[in-house]
């Protein structure tokens, strides 16, 4: 007589995928950002998955005398480690994760200062419109995420993220102000933060 599994005890692996709902949100309620991501991860362990993020932000950024619109896509691909040891029937999950990540994006300077040493030509800030295309950047990341089992294989996750920037093409004389997929940088450090909000659906494909 061939004996019975039991099914609860069985790991299903299969491919999550989804999007992030704090990019969503933002682009409602903030007149200076529009974005999306989509994420997906593929149970390959009974705790390890692959993971990638595909996205595409559009940012106007203004400060003291310098004003840019900056737009572009990005991927980010890496694995995560579920360090929770769920009970017999969830799955819930703590996990961390590494990440590199690549952007294609385009900067366009509408205002910005041009300074000079020369008294008879003093300092001035333009409003002409320079743009730079096909910019690149890339970066590593470390991400720590809890995800949740709302119901049946949905899952809402929150997630933060600590980058560090690996290589950049700059836009002429400036300083990329953001980048999309990274965050924004500065000029004292490689390091830049993100977070995220998502909401996935698992699509079981065997159990074992």
């Amino acid at each position: 007589m061939k004996p019975v599994v039991d099914s609860t005890k069985l790991t299903a692996y299969g491919l999550r995928i989804g999007g992030d709902l704090s990019k969503l949100l933002r682009t409602a309620f903030d007149q200076n950002y529009s974005g999306f991501e989509l994420v997906g991860d593929l149970r390959f362990s009974k705790r390890f998955y692959a993971a990638v993020e595909l996205g595409y932000e559009e940012r106007f950024w203004s400060e003291q005398n310098l004003e840019a619109q900056i737009n572009g896509s990005y991927i980010k691909l890496g694995a995560d480690f579920n360090a929770y040891r769920n009970w017999t029937g969830m799955n819930n999950g703590i996990t961390t994760g590494l990440r590199y990540g690549l952007s294609n994006f385009n900067n366009t300077l509408l205002r910005y200062p041009v300074y000079t040493t020369n008294p008879t030509f003093p300092s001035s800030i333009r409003e002409d419109n320079v743009s730079y295309t096909g910019l690149t950047a890339g970066w590593v990341e470390f991400i720590l995420a809890v995800k949740t089992e709302l119901w049946s294989n949905f899952f809402l996750s929150l997630n933060v993220q600590l980058k560090h920037l690996i290589h950049e093409d700059t836009p002429g004389n400036f300083a990329n102000l953001v980048i999309p997929g990274f965050n924004k940088t500065n000029d004292f450090s490689a390091f830049g933060v993100g977070y995220g909000y998502t909401l996935t659906y698992f699509i079981p494909v065997i159990k074992r």
